[in-house]
């Protein structure tokens, strides 16, 4: 019984492989794949590629020719340019292993038969493709490891890279499927730089004082100047002494680490500065990722909105460079507030805006106040479903969070939550940027206090920084539109990419590369799936 299931299966296999090879989808039966001509070559790519529709499209057109194992110097190029990157994907922080340049090498070596070869071939071409969609858009879809990550890795057609690979110089192909961002591959330098750092020790004894401040002398102030040394922010010297060059490399440190930049090595930044550089290394190889999902075909736009939720700010970029930038309040850190990374496009903005409380706000934090007290938050507007305001005098305790029937408003005003302008750009998440009243937040170094959308710390001057390409004076046009205390929509000419992103460690065209805290805890899930896939933290031999 057994040898028979085993020939029956031999001719299942055989069959859809010339169907295959064919065209013709399935339509031959194993007895007739037996009687027709197939090169052992060609059935077995065939029989590789039955679970792969775009593959097989592109060997099926070709007529089943091979692109990497023919003879000749145009295919041996390719071989050689794809494993000398394969071999370099942890330069990406990729793991080498998932694509396996020396096994491919050695399958090619003892490729002796038609059918050995044609195996190789798809081999090769997977290992291809594998690699291409990793680095070209991400190894992990985000979205899997994380409710707040709204992004999935980007993915270019199969088609199209086998397409270019036979095209075009496959040198070129592999070089540029990277993002090519100038924060890429300062990200790359980056890790490079802190391999070669944890190769030959990391950077000193950590530090085990509570605080140190200007003036003071001892051990601790030594083991401080040696860290800061072995990091870049001092030069070198035998100094004991808390003095000047000290500080000014502590304000350094403390303005590249989101921290309060007064010069004193406080509880925060002494906690900063003892962080080892693996787990630096860590989150530039996930920024690294990140960066690859950011990969998007057309860019992120000539003009675009960037708001990093673990720098708390928000900035305009126009033409690569940061135009305008105001701090920003984010979700608070409970997981049902929490603001959510994803692309959209602004539409417009709302001057004087209308505030309507979102359904879980008003169950779970006022109807219970409603339910005690039918004239707590006297400031909103209750509405029925035709937008008639409801007598409060009959209570609200016979309603539950799942009864409670009507909606709420907050009218334009001084006091409104979403102060004087709102920034939209429509979205299933209900997330947008706008004014508070709450100012004093502000102030704060860690801004995560919002029920998820993004508040602005200087909102006019952002609307004015919006509206400067279609107006002669912004500021002028915003004003007038305000005193009238009337509810004003005003579109942007062109609408402006926002893109929410989540970046624990980001770079600077000069100087050190910035790192903050991972606020949502989402780094850590990101690097626990990356290394799940088979990413390491390797430390280059001086």
């Amino acid at each position: 019984m057994g040898s028979t299931r085993k020939r029956c299966l031999r001719m299942l296999k055989t069959g859809a492989a010339l169907a295959l090879v064919s065209g013709w989808m399935g339509s031959v039966t194993p007895v007739q794949a037996q009687t027709l001509s197939l090169t052992a070559y060609k059935q077995a790519v065939a029989e590789s590629l039955s679970d792969d529709a775009e593959m097989a499209r592109f060997y099926r057109e070709r007529g089943f020719e091979p692109l990497w194992t023919a003879p000749g110097e145009a295919a041996a190029i390719r071989r050689a340019a794809l494993i000398e990157a394969l071999a370099g994907a942890s330069d990406h922080g990729l793991p080498r292993a998932r694509f396996a340049p020396s096994a491919l090498v050695a399958q090619l070596r003892a490729a002796r038969t038609d059918r050995e070869r044609g195996l190789a071939e798809i081999a090769l071409s997977r290992a291809y493709l594998d690699f291409a969609h990793a680095l070209n858009g991400g190894l992990i879809d985000g979205r899997k490891v994380d409710s707040g990550i709204k992004r999935g890795p980007q993915r270019l057609s199969s088609r199209v890279l086998l397409d270019r690979l036979e095209a075009e110089d496959p040198r070129i192909v592999l070089g540029s499927l990277a993002p090519q961002s100038p924060e890429y591959a300062r990200l790359m330098r980056a890790r490079f730089e802190l391999q070669h750092i944890i190769a030959r020790g990391g950077w000193g004894d950590t530090i085990r004082e509570g605080k140190l401040e200007p003036g003071q002398t001892g051990p601790g102030v030594v083991t401080l100047r040696d860290r800061l040394s072995r990091m870049g922010y001092l030069a070198p010297s035998l100094s004991a002494v808390y003095d000047a060059r000290m500080t000014a490399a502590v304000v350094r440190f403390q303005s590249d680490h989101g921290l309060e930049a007064d010069g004193v090595a406080g509880a925060s930044t002494l906690t900063a500065v003892n962080i080892a550089p693996e787990e630096r290394l860590k989150s530039v190889l996930v920024a690294m990722e990140r960066e690859r999902w950011m990969n998007l075909p057309d860019g992120l736009g000539q003009r675009h909105v960037l708001v990093n939720l673990t720098d708390y700010h928000a900035r305009i970029v126009d033409g690569g460079k940061v135009s305008y930038e105001t701090r920003s309040v984010v979700g608070a850190q409970d997981p049902d507030r929490q603001t959510p990374e994803f692309s959209d496009v602004m539409e417009f903005m709302v001057i004087n805006p209308s505030w309507y409380v979102p359904r879980s706000i008003i169950v779970n934090e006022y109807l219970p106040l409603l339910r005690r007290n039918p004239g707590a938050v006297s400031h909103l507007e209750i509405t029925n479903s035709r937008g008639q305001r409801v007598n409060r005098g009959r209570g609200f305790s016979q309603f539950s969070a799942a009864s409670f029937p009507y909606a709420m408003r907050q009218p334009p005003g001084p006091q409104n939550a979403l102060g004087q302008v709102k920034f939209m750009f429509p979205n299933k998440y209900n997330i947008y940027l706008h004014d508070t009243p709450s100012k004093h937040l502000f102030a704060r170094n860690v801004r995560a206090f919002s029920h998820g959308c993004i508040r602005l710390g200087d909102p006019k001057d952002f609307a004015y920084a919006l509206l400067a390409p279609q107006v002669d004076d912004p500021q002028g046009y915003f004003e007038q539109r305000l005193r009238t205390g009337a509810e004003s929509r005003v579109n942007l000419d062109q609408p402006v990419p926002v893109h929410l992103i989540y970046r624990t460690a980001f770079t600077q065209a000069r100087g050190h590369v910035n790192y903050r805290a991972d606020v949502y805890g989402r780094d850590a899930k990101l690097w626990r799936a990356l290394s799940a896939a088979g990413v390491a933290l390797e430390g280059v031999q001086s």
